[in-house]
């Protein structure tokens, strides 16, 4: 009963959880990202938040914000387009690793979903439904 079981899952194209990988990892930080703006501006709560509550022990915090901010508009849509997928993954892995480190230390398990999910497409890739299959760049 088991090997049956085994024998159907393994037949679910592996497309399926690559898209999955990428798209729902990217939309937490593409949310996040929103929740920074207001217009085509930073609002005023961004600013304080990354001055007071994100900051950061190397990098200016109006330098972080305007950093964190594109990077969590750019890199999951290309990461959901699957276009440059690797690089987008492995930049919201830097990130991930930055809030786990310096912001929230006590969020080790819901980091540690996300890393998990961007690994798998860094070392996996977009799978076919991409761009970059499309290109021939994965």
């Amino acid at each position: 009963m088991i090997a049956t079981l085994n024998t159907v899952l393994a037949a679910i194209p592996r497309d399926i959880p690559a898209l999955a990988l990428r798209v729902f990892p990217a939309m937490v930080f593409l949310q996040s990202g929103r929740t920074k703006v207001e217009g085509f501006g930073i609002k005023e709560s961004t600013w304080f938040l990354f001055e007071h509550e994100y900051a950061l022990p190397l990098l200016p915090s109006d330098w972080a914000a305007v950093m964190a901010t594109v990077a969590e508009h750019v890199l999951p849509v290309l990461m959901i387009l699957g276009l440059m997928t690797r690089l987008s993954a492995l930049g919201l892995l830097a990130m991930t690793a930055v809030i786990q480190v310096f912001v929230y230390p006590g969020a080790w398990i819901t980091h540690g979903l996300w890393a998990a999910a961007l690994l798998a497409v860094i070392v996996h890739g977009p799978g076919r439904w991409s761009i970059d299959r499309a290109l021939r760049l994965d």
